[in-house]
């Protein structure tokens, strides 16, 4: 379980939602478009939900929902994934919503 603070995941998720994490076994593969737990080499110490743009060498390009908040790879550079987000668990449980269009380019 994931309890999310800030604002970069919004409208797909907001702070203060609990969200069940699933983690990553071996061989375990995510998709562009998931939304994932996941870490930066260059920030370890921050353990960040957001989606997944594309999968690059090493690792995967992710970016939150929220254009205007940059704690993603825009920032960081290549995540390690360390879960997939099945849903949310509170205060409103269920499957997350669609990816929100986005107006810039893709990576």
């Amino acid at each position: 379980m994931a309890r999310v603070t800030g604002p970069s995941m919004v409208p797909t998720v907001r702070s203060g939602d609990r969200l069940l994490v699933r983690r990553l076994a071996p061989g375990d593969e995510v998709e562009p478009g998931d939304v994932v737990l996941a870490r930066f080499p260059a920030r370890p110490d921050l353990l960040v939900v957001k989606r997944v743009r594309n999968a690059v060498d090493g690792g995967h390009w992710v970016e939150g929902d929220n254009p205007l908040v940059t704690d993603d790879s825009r920032a960081f550079g290549v995540a390690v994934v360390v879960g997939r987000v099945v849903g949310r668990l509170w205060p409103r449980p269920g499957a997350l919503g669609p990816q929100p269009p986005t107006g810039g380019p893709e990576v």
